[in-house]
């Protein structure tokens, strides 16, 4: 191969990975999404009076703001290995970028659990699409890397967080105390095994570019992981 024929992909897989449903797609937020991701943030993301996330979103302003966010998906990719990862997908929808989808893991090989976390910006909230985005990941997580449990948390008083993770079959998990703008406060827990998966899982989520990304991410196929997906 030619030096000037090496694309991004060959050198880091992950970039090429997709996840689509009928509504939307989850694309690794590369330099070129991260921008865009960082400008819809400083749009803004839910109403300053409130803190809906860990993260203080309306604490910062641009363009410090835009520098964190790309700071942020910086360090999950140079930080990333087999035995921890955390991929932030940017959700399009049409091809613009209305939020972000995370998927993350500690061990994955040795735990298969992992850890999801997301936001859309405030004019994309309202329309089903959090459920849409996080069922996406969820079917990469389980039929595409082989996951047996599935863990996320939101805060006591977030409502609408908390009806999508309920209408997609995690059950509760107890609760945690964690900081709110330097105060304690209260997290409610959530856990979704692969046999509740299986109760809610859809048939139309296409994955592709998986397999050359599973060495990444802690998955052996050879060893009798999950099928990889074309």
């Amino acid at each position: 191969m030619e030096r000037g024929d090496v694309t991004i992909e060959d050198r880091w897989p992950l970039f090429g990975l997709r996840v689509r449903t009928p509504r939307l797609e989850l694309r690794p937020a590369d330099q070129d999404l991260g921008l865009r991701v960082a400008e819809l943030a400083a749009a803004g993301i839910h109403d300053p009076a409130t803190t809906p996330f860990e993260v203080p979103w309306t604490d910062v302003e641009p363009p410090e703001l835009q520098r964190a966010s790309m700071q942020f998906l910086w360090r999950c990719w140079g930080t990333l290995t087999p035995e921890g990862w955390r991929l932030p997908f940017a959700v399009l929808v049409d091809d613009e970028v209305v939020g972000i989808q995370d998927l993350a893991a500690d061990h994955f090989a040795t735990r298969l659990t992992v850890a999801t976390g997301s936001w859309l910006g405030r004019a994309h909230q309202g329309q089903g699409l959090g459920t849409e985005m996080r069922a996406a990941v969820l079917h990469l997580a389980f039929a595409g890397l082989g996951a047996r449990r599935a863990e996320t948390g939101a805060w006591h008083d977030n409502p609408s967080s908390q009806a999508v993770t309920r209408k997609l079959g995690y059950r509760p998990n107890g609760d945690r105390i964690g900081l709110r703008r330097g105060v304690a406060d209260r997290q409610v827990l959530f856990s979704l095994d692969e046999a509740a998966w299986q109760e809610h899982r859809r048939h139309d989520i296409e994955l592709t570019g998986l397999d050359p990304c599973l060495p990444l991410l802690g998955v052996d196929i050879t060893g009798g992981g999950p099928p990889a997906t074309a």
